[in-house]
């Protein structure tokens, strides 16, 4: 790892800090990057997320997407995690934590409005941030790949009747605009340009010449991850110190929450014998969220200043920091996960 690389946790610290400062300092700058959505997707933020994730989608192959087949453990183990633990897990944890444990601590009227943010959180499971994690803990691509589209598959499906059945509401209004405007942006139009490129550089020198290039915008994807989270922070600046003990508090079932589906997800590919480099994808995958089609369906249930809202937007903040630690974990445990796996 290189000194950037190295230090890449201090740097997330710093940039959140710098976010949380000068979106409090110069307000309207980071409104008028806001204002730039389309059906609650914020276009410059797309932008980043493409300089993010397109080192990871350089390096597939879509012909060798065929060997997939061969890692159906590790796919098995992120879909039972994504729909079968993670959403009923957080509906748990929202109401042991939000409903009781800190209940005297919160706005009343607000209460069962934050765990139904929590509950919009847990029932996406993530798509584009998901090729970053997976890049920096050298996960397999192909398998990143499909699973990232399998999951977008059933979340058009599935998503509604989860979130339907955990709030105990009869008609879930879903923002499909957002889900396939999302997909659009951060899954197809990305691996379309990324397989254009990736096709024109090995004609033009073969490996050698895509190697090369692979190594040299592998700092913008970390500088596009710093920018974005800036971005994210600065968004929200006003509203966390507006409102730091519910900030806070939100914060402790997200991140059980993460830990506990990153944990399970790693122990039952280890369990089930998953090769590593899809086993540390298969923790990130079942661990993140797809925050901005939370966000736009909290907003679109219970309106922009809504307990649930806000939820969801905690999970935006706390995303990048806690799935950097996960990365770190599962990279850290390689040796012993090799050392023992199908033992």
């Amino acid at each position: 790892m290189g000194l950037f690389e190295r230090y890449l946790s201090l740097w997330v610290a710093l940039c959140i800090v710098a976010g949380i400062a000068l979106g409090h300092l110069v307000p309207g700058l980071f409104q008028a990057i806001a204002a730039a959505e389309v059906a609650q997707v914020n276009l410059p933020v797309a932008v980043l997320i493409w300089l993010m994730i397109v080192p990871m989608l350089l390096k597939i192959d879509l012909g060798a997407l065929g060997q997939v087949g061969e890692h159906w453990r590790g796919i098995g183990v992120t879909l039972f995690i994504n729909w079968a633990v993670k959403p009923f897990s957080m509906a748990l944890l929202g109401t042991l934590f939000i409903g009781h444990l800190f209940a005297p601590l919160l706005p009343q009227d607000q209460i069962s409005s934050y765990i139904a943010g929590l509950i919009l959180l847990a029932a996406a499971p993530c798509t584009a941030m998901v090729f970053v994690w997976s890049n920096l803990c050298d996960g397999e691509p192909h398998y990143t790949l499909s699973q990232v589209a399998l999951n977008d598959l059933i979340m058009v499906f599935a998503f509604a009747p989860i979130v339907g059945l955990l709030l105990g509401v009869a008609s879930i209004t879903v923002p499909w605009g957002t889900l396939l405007l999302s997909v659009l942006l951060y899954i197809v139009i990305p691996v379309v340009a990324a397989q254009f490129w990736r096709r024109s550089l090995l004609a033009a020198g073969g490996e050698p010449v895509l190697a090369r290039v692979l190594g040299r915008i592998q700092p913008v994807s970390l500088l596009a991850l710093l920018t974005t989270l800036v971005l994210l922070f600065g968004f929200q600046g006003d509203r966390i110190l507006a409102q730091p003990l519910v900030i806070v508090l939100l914060a402790v079932p997200i991140l059980i929450q993460v830990y506990f589906n990153a944990g399970l997800a790693y122990w039952l590919s280890r369990r089930f014998g998953v090769a590593w480099c899809v086993a540390a994808p298969a923790a990130l995958i079942g661990a993140s969220n797809f925050f901005e089609l939370a966000v736009a369906a909290a907003i679109s249930l219970f309106g922009l200043g809504s307990g649930a809202a806000l939820a969801t937007v905690v999970g935006v903040l706390v995303e990048v920091p806690v799935m950097l630690s996960v990365v770190r974990i599962v990279k850290a445990t390689k040796p012993w996960y090799e050392g023992k796996a199908g033992a």
